[in-house]
């Protein structure tokens, strides 16, 4: 309808993000108004009603189309297949009630010049028109003529225009503009009322029917059976609206804290100033303490902090964060340089463990987002307004009850016939009629439907595995891949350090044995293992990544107390120190000190540090990272000619390998280091060796991937991990069975005149000897042509081409994705295994998965695998922490055992499900046979025969066959998905049949019987 109108009448909103609205612009006319509020009297509420379920016929009423900038209404669409509307009121801000008047004369009204507030405000009134969508507030952007969020700083901002607008702080003005346009910084979850969600319920279009059903009962003398549906209908109301308030509760017992901080920030007037957390705006100076939790988004412009982003995801691991380089760029700060924009930011809800002053000042943070528009706020919104479920079962069972009312609408306009036929009064007619088009919808149809879930729920419960979306459970019954993340997940946590193989001389040397005893000679492989680390120390314990801690412990090296001043020396008092332990080989270094961090990035599979051999003026930078990344950055010469079949030895064999590197830098004042970029140290290096770490399968892993296997649902691999180590764990955990192939895709660039190009390679094993008694000379890899067609259908279950297996790195996968699309869903119908995964290309790959009809589960520890967990049909979190709530599952027992439970469960409440939509779709239609054959005779069912068929009978059923548990081993073929399928609809309508013809055989037999006398007949004789 609307999009006939002119282009300023719509508008995208968040284009291009996963909120995703369309906007149309409308303006309330008095005369419209006053025809609707007519009808609804004349109606008796229904069409008020109607208007309530339907908010697009709500603004078609009552408004007309307009441009934007005149609307007083908002009517928005989601972009996504289920095309849902909402209805928004436009309302305006003035800025003349601020206590310090603004000169509408005057220029830019905020120091900003990016910001969006200065194109919203209206001139001369002062006015800003708002609307308010899912917790986030939209301005009208005057200029760009288009709606856009405020309660943020804009990413076109520079490195420099932070530092120069907002170094200094705001001035009081421009807050209180900031406050009264932006909103306060809260996360408000509010307690909903009863009366609220009671009246929601109520509203519900199958309890508005149910109470008019109920009315048409009562007004024909069934009490008794009246009063127990109404009995049932109040219990399964209340009991919804307690489940709605007790998620409200904990939600707002969750968020209830983040409100209640005290922050000091620095303002151009007063310097520093305390202020509760709520009055903070985007722009603010932070200033933060040593330990603190953070109240808002914020990027970090002076010296650099330790944070626990447990939060956000699931691991307790300490993460450090970098100042915001001041960069003279007009370049975008997120993309200032090829480091992750993330370590210069401290997001909202995470802890502030440790502060490092760079200089005599105090560590500061410019504000970026406030209240719902940081990552905790983000967080909350996902629960508050999750992703519509796009489930066949769903959008079945709401054609189902629309045929029922059909056959319900068909009995009505026979009733009537029936009895106008018969010469019966008009009200007895008319209510006799509409009594029987209730008869086929039955009352107990929504409590039923939910019991299945609600027993899988509770069985899920004691197992530990808690579930935040329960509609979700009935997907779980019709997943057919499950992807796994490797480390936490498939294997254990923890690493053991098996050795380190170092080069001299552009060769490797003999591996170096962790378990001989003897420590690591000094040297730079020990420096570089030592040092090249964020390790802290927290309460007396070493924190941090657990393969930073392990190596860390190899070296025999301790952290020095943060107590101990080596100032003397020229160190800064931020700088980590190091030293040798007690068991520690000879060193003439007595300490050293970690200076400055580059800190590791999924996306750079690095990191690196510059360190300082404390009472030398001497300064040396160490690389630590994926080992073909590292040998990237050192000197060609430095790297052994070896290196990829090194390399291959140890990862074919599933050891996690790491690369290191090192290079001396100019000797140099100590504050110079600050000016060294991340480019300028990682270049030129000198490769030192590779760090060989054991990482061992899970007990549970085997046998869980074997059960999946025998009940025909694929498994695939996505991991960070390099791609040789999870080849090999893929097949030590028999997720590729023994004897089937791995053919490795490999995608390029296009480089020049070269087109971009895919190459394929066969991988065989042929391992032989212990780990121990590995030697580079042994050849594991052999390169080997095969053809293979991979046409649509050649990879299905069961076929031959099962045999094979595509493995590809994240980087293989974006040049496919980009350059050969059309390759992509060929790869994935056989793709198990995905190493060198960024968190988006996690997300990217389950969704190309769901494109393919898959019913995809994934499961991960929590780390760098929120976004796949919230895309997936059922993510299934192993974490503890607070990201689990993203997840629509989380698992307390850290195995992937939880995976087959929630799958048993997930298919006993599907099975359930559609039982017991059967028997009550079978149910309402032979009952309303039995009803029409009555009416034939101006009879009805007496009060105790519907009593005991609806309740004694209906529900008891529904209730014991929801109740069923799971069958205890998963079988090779699922459920049936679809309501609307041949084989169901057959045996319903069968059933249907058969029953009707033997009621209509008993209803005309009864009748030729020579005792049988007609009602109307016994009665006129009686009297």
């Amino acid at each position: 309808m609307e999009e006939n109108h002119k282009r300023d009448h719509w508008v995208l909103l968040n284009p291009g993000e996963d909120n995703e609205l369309e906007a149309f612009g409308y303006q309330t006319q008095t005369l419209r108004r006053a025809l609707c509020l007519l009808g609804s009297v004349l109606s008796c509420g229904i069409l008020r009603l109607l208007f309530y379920w339907r908010p697009q016929w709500n603004v078609w009423a009552h408004c007309v189309p307009c441009p934007l900038q005149e609307a007083d209404v908002v009517l928005l669409r989601t972009t996504d297949e289920f095309q849902k509307y909402t209805r928004k009121k436009v309302f305006c801000l003035y800025l003349s009630v601020l206590k310090n008047p603004i000169n509408p004369k005057s220029g830019d009204i905020v120091a900003d010049r990016h910001s969006v507030i200065n194109r919203a405000v209206l001139k001369p009134e002062l006015k800003v028109r708002c609307i308010q969508v899912q917790k986030i507030r939209y301005v009208w952007d005057n200029v760009e003529e288009r709606f856009q969020k405020v309660g943020l700083l804009e990413d076109s901002n520079s490195c420099s225009d932070i530092h120069n607008t907002f170094g200094s702080g705001l001035g009081k003005e421009e807050q209180e503009i900031r406050r009264l346009i932006c909103g306060l910084n809260t996360i408000e979850v509010e307690i909903q009322p009863v009366w609220k969600l009671l009246v929601k319920q109520v509203l519900n279009p199958f309890y508005v029917f149910q109470a008019f059903t109920l009315t048409l009962w009562l007004s024909q003398g069934y009490i008794e059976y009246s009063i127990a549906i109404i009995i049932l209908t109040v219990i399964s109301i209340v009991l919804s609206v307690y489940n709605l308030w007790q998620q409200s509760v904990n939600l707002h017992n969750l968020v209830e804290d983040h409100n209640k901080i005290q922050t000091t920030i620095h303002t151009k007037e007063e310097g520093l100033q305390e202020l509760e957390s709520h009055l903070l705006v985007p722009g603010d100076i932070l200033v933060l303490p040593g330990k603190f939790s953070l109240p808002c988004d914020a990027v970090l412009i002076d010296g650099s902090c330790i944070v626990n982003e447990g939060m956000l995801t699931g691991e307790s691991i300490p993460v450090t964060k970098t100042r915001l380089p001041h960069m003279e760029s007009t370049t975008p700060w997120k993309s200032h340089s090829l480091e992750d924009y993330r370590r210069h930011v401290l997001f909202c809800g995470t802890e502030v463990i440790q502060t490092k002053p760079a200089g005599p000042g105090p560590v500061r943070a410019v504000v970026l987002h406030t209240g719902f528009n940081t990552a905790k706020g983000d967080l909350v919104r996902s629960i508050l307004y999750p992703r519509p479920l796009n489930f066949q079962l769903y959008n079945d069972a709401f054609k189902f009850i629309v045929f029922l009312a059909f056959l319900g609408v068909v009995g009505f306009f026979y009733a009537f016939g029936v009895y106008m036929y018969h010469g019966t009064s008009a009200r007895d007619t008319v209510t006799m009629s509409l009594l029987l088009l209730t008869v086929s919808v039955p009352p107990v149809l929504p409590a039923a439907l939910t019991t299945g879930i609600f027993y899988a729920q509770k069985r899920l419960k004691k197992k530990k595995i808690f579930c935040i979306s329960p509609q979700r459970i009935n997907m779980c019954g019709q997943i057919n891949l499950v992807c796994f993340d490797k480390t936490g997940t498939l294997t254990e946590d923890g690493l053991d350090l098996w050795g380190a193989v170092p080069v001299m001389g552009n060769c490797f040397q003999e591996v170096h044995s962790f378990t001989s005893g003897c420590a690591l000679p000094w040297g730079p492989l020990c420096g570089a293992m030592a040092s090249c680390h964020s390790l802290i120390v927290l309460d007396g314990t070493i924190q941090g990544d657990p393969l930073d801690v392990k190596m860390f412990e190899g070296t025999s090296w301790i952290i020095e107390d943060s107590s101990v001043d080596y100032s003397d020396s020229g160190i800064p008092a931020s700088s980590t120190i190091i030293k040798p332990g007690p068991q520690a080989s000879q060193t003439p270094a007595k300490a050293v000190a970690i200076l400055h961090q580059f800190p590791f990035s999924s996306g750079l599979q690095r990191m690196s540090v510059i360190t300082q051999q404390i009472g030398k003026d001497h300064f040396d930078a160490y690389m630590k990272g994926a080992p073909e990344m590292v040998a990237r950055f050192c000197r060609p010469e430095t790297v052994p000619p070896n290196f990829k079949e090194a390399l291959k030895l140890y990862t074919m064999q599933g050891f996690r390998v790491i690369g290191l590197a090192h290079k001396p830098l100019k000797a140099g004042k100590q504050p110079e280091m600050g000016i060294h970029t991340r480019e300028e140290v990682e270049s030129e290096l000198t490769f030192l060796g590779l760090l060989i770490m054991e990482n061992r399968l899970k007990k549970e892993t085997k046998p869980v991937l074997r059960e999946l296997s025998s009940a025909r649902i694929r498994t695939v691999m996505i991991t960070g991990d390099n791609l040789q180590t999870a080849i090999t764990v893929a097949k030590n955990s028999e997720m590729i069975p023994q004897g089937n192939k791995v053919i490795l895709i490999e995608a390029n660039e296009p480089e020049g005149f070269s087109p971009a190009s895919v190459t394929w390679q066969l991988l065989e094993d042929k391992v032989d000897g212990h780990r121990n008694k590995a030697r580079l000379s042994e050849s594991l890899v052999h390169c080997k042509e095969t053809c293979l067609s991979i046409q649509d259908g050649s990879f299905h279950e069961g076929r031959p081409g099962d045999d094979y297996h595509f493995a590809m790195s994240g980087k293989s996968y974006r040049v496919i994705t980009q350059h050969f699309s059309n390759l992509l869903p060929k790869i994935l119908v056989n793709g198990a295994i995905f190493a060198r995964m960024s968190p988006g290309q996690k997300s990217s790959l389950v969704e190309e998965f769901q494109k393919l009809n898959y019913y995809v589960g994934m499961c991960g520890d929590g780390a760098n695998d929120c976004g796949a967990l919230k895309m997936a049909h059922a993510g299934i979190s192993l974490s503890e922490q607070e990201a689990s709530v993203a997840s629509p599952f989380t698992s307390k027992t850290a195995n992937i055992e939880c995976v087959p439970h929630l799958i048993r469960e997930g298919r006993a409440a599907l099975v359930s499900s559609f039982g017991v939509f059967k028997y009550l779709t079978m149910y309402g239609v032979i009952q309303l046979i039995g009803t029409s054959l009555l009416y034939w005779q101006l009879q009805l069912f007496g009060n105790y025969q519907y009593l005991m068929q609806d309740v004694a009978i209906t529900l008891m059923v529904c209730l014991t066959m929801s109740s069923t548990h799971a069958y205890p081993k998963l079988a090779p073929y699922r459920p049936a998905g679809q309501l609307i399928s041949p084989p169901l609809l057959l045996s319903v309508f069968l059933n249907a049949c058969f029953s009707g013809i033997v009621q209509i055989w008993a209803f005309l037999f009864v009748k030729q019987q020579p005792w049988y006398c007609e009602v109307q007949r016994y009665r006129l004789a009686e009297g």
